[in-house]
């Protein structure tokens, strides 16, 4: 007997009917469920902390933690120091951002373009595997090459582009601009996935078409390869927006120093120092739901642009 006769009509069938049907998948899902619902659904219960007052450690020594209102987010919002993370954090994203796209975007294009497999195989290898690589051994290798005395200077020195060495690990000038570079190295090869794959999924025809109308090579990636990919660079682009906020821990904790810590601090790294160097768990709490809140509003807002422009969306 047929599903439509056994339940009615697809659309009249009960959630529990199609479930009946469907419980492979079910079943298949609910590692993936509790996954999410235990590291991601359940800390939220310690967004209480961002409400308690935490600074009288003589009664917080004694298990009590009065709740004090909003204060932790008043006292957050008049620390400078705070604007100052907030600032690095969305520098560092958007130069993150908008250096890894383009450059995932340029590497996909290019490995399309070739022709010889084992040389394009051999690239798009050699391209993600630092995708792999321990970041405490990216920075290691990071403050090698760019040391006083390392490859860089010496070939800027070589080339006479300056008369000294630049001292890129100590200027806070450069710390954004450094950790851009950095992470393009490390993740340019993996971004790229995603867009080859789309890529594959272009239909010949529109390049034979292209070439039949006398389209050279430019002319095919500016009118069939781009807006080919371009739903995946969108639904892309407003993931990445959401994470705006997320400029990342490792690389600016390992990397940073004294002499460009008003550069490297981030909103992680303010967490971090709060919640156990000063022990204050109601302000660190208190950063960490602004930065989660703000990036629920990016992520709705880019979404509701890019509906709003007729482009494909995530909802």
């Amino acid at each position: 007997m047929s599903d439509t006769t056994r339940y009615g009509s697809p659309k009249k069938r009960g959630f529990f009917s199609r479930l009946a049907t469907q419980w492979q998948l079910a079943l298949m899902s609910v590692p993936i469920f509790l996954y999410v619902l235990l590291f991601n659904y359940f800390p939220m219960w310690g967004w209480i902390n961002a409400f308690k007052d935490y600074g009288n450690r003589k009664l917080v020594a004694r298990g009590i933690t009065p709740f004090n209102g909003l204060d932790n987010f008043k006292w957050l919002f008049s620390r400078q120091d705070f604007f100052i993370a907030i600032r690095n954090t969305l520098a560092m994203s958007v130069i993150n951002l908008v250096f890894g796209t383009v450059s995932a975007v340029l590497l996909a294009v290019l490995l399309n373009e070739l022709r010889q497999k084992a040389f394009k195989r051999t690239v798009q290898t050699v391209t993600y595997l630092p995708h792999f690589l321990s970041m405490v051994i990216v920075v290691a290798m990071a403050q090698n090459i760019f040391s006083s005395n390392g490859p860089v200077n010496d070939l800027l020195l070589r080339l006479g582009i300056v008369k000294s060495p630049v001292f890129w690990l100590g200027e806070g000038k450069y710390f954004w601009w450094l950790v851009g570079v950095i992470n393009v190295w490390k993740e340019v090869g993996w971004g790229t996935i995603i867009y080859i794959s789309a890529m594959t999924s272009i239909d010949p025809a529109l390049y034979e078409a292209a070439s039949i109308d006398g389209a050279g090579r430019l002319q095919k990636i500016l009118h069939v390869t781009l807006p080919g990919i371009k739903s995946t660079f969108v639904i892309l682009l407003i993931m990445n927006i959401g994470h705006l906020m997320e400029a990342g821990f490792e690389i600016q904790y390992l990397l940073g120093n004294g002499l460009t810590a008003a550069y490297s601090r981030t909103i992680d790294i303010f967490v971090l120092e709060y919640g156990t160097q000063n022990m204050d768990f109601g302000v660190a709490t208190a950063a960490g739901i602004f930065k989660s809140v703000v990036a629920i509003i990016l992520l709705v807002g880019a979404n509701f642009i890019a509906k709003r422009l007729g482009e494909d969306t995530l909802v």
